[in-house]
Order: structure tokens, then C-alpha cells, then sequence
């Protein structure tokens, strides 16, 4: 074998041995950005019932509006959907920053980059009859 066969083989098996664990799916995760992706169908189409299939029935969520405490539960935060895609559906991006599970225990950290700010989410997560819900989301906005 010549010399730039050997380096190739070498380095091909160093990525094998050396990379592949970090690269398998964890299924707990994957089963949580499921449940957040029907979160990201809710924004991405205007269509609140997605949100029954990301939230569990007695989720809240909370978040500070003028220096004020605030919260909705689940079906008010329903209610706010219209069933049509925002207008700016284009101009917006939706990403899982972060997922960390302890059991059947789970917080995600989530960014809806939008024309009129950033949200940071994080969704208090747990994996209830065998699927993940979120229990609460609590935010914060970051005006444009």
C-alpha cells in the first residue's frame, strides 16, 4: 500500500473509532426534539392544535412583560393562534440550542430568531406514559 493509501486508512479509522459514539443518536433526545418540533409546526403554521402534541394539557407558561410577572396557561396559549402562517414566516429560524436529560426529566433550550426579536425559550420537559411533554416554557424576549 502507498504511502497517501496508508494516511487515508489511517485517518479513516481514527474517525471510526474515535468519532463514531459522539455521532449516534441519543433516541431520549430525539424523542424530545420531536415533541419540540410540533412546538416549531405550532409557529411555523399558525396552528395551535400542534401545541396539544408538544405541551402537556396542564402546562403554564411564564415570562416578565413590563417588569411584570405574567403567565398563560396552555389553552390561552392556544387561543393566540389563528391558523395561519405568520407573515413573516420566511424571515424567521427555529433551532434546539441545548437538551439535557436526567431520567425522565428534561429542559431544552430553544431560540426563535424573529423580524421583531429573539426569544429564548426553556421547556421543563418530562417524559410522561412513555412520551416527552412539556410541563412549562418560560421566555424571554429580546426586542429589535
Amino acid at each position: 500500500m502507498n504511502k497517501p493509501n496508508q494516511l487515508l486508512l489511517i485517518s479513516l479509522t481514527f474517525l471510526i473509532v474515535f468519532c463514531s459514539p459522539q455521532m449516534e443518536q441519543d433516541p431520549e433526545k430525539e424523542q424530545v426534539r420531536e415533541a419540540i418540533n410540533y412546538y416549531f409546526q405550532a409557529h411555523a403554521t399558525g396552528n395551535g392544535e400542534y401545541l396539544r402534541e408538544a405541551f402537556h394539557p396542564v402546562a403554564h407558561l411564564y415570562f416578565v412583560r413590563d417588569n411584570e410577572f405574567s403567565q398563560f396557561t396552555l389553552e390561552e396559549y392556544i387561543a393566540r393562534f389563528d391558523g395561519s402562517p405568520p407573515d413573516s414566516e420566511d424571515q424567521r429560524t427555529r433551532s434546539i440550542d441545548e437538551i439535557d436529560i436526567s431520567g425522565n426529566a428534561a429542559i431544552a433550550t430553544i431560540t426563535l430568531d424573529y423580524p421583531n426579536g429573539v426569544y429564548t425559550d426553556y421547556m421543563s420537559m418530562l417524559k410522561i406514559e412513555g412520551q416527552w411533554k412539556i410541563v412549562n416554557k418560560t421566555f424571554y424576549l429580546a426586542p429589535r
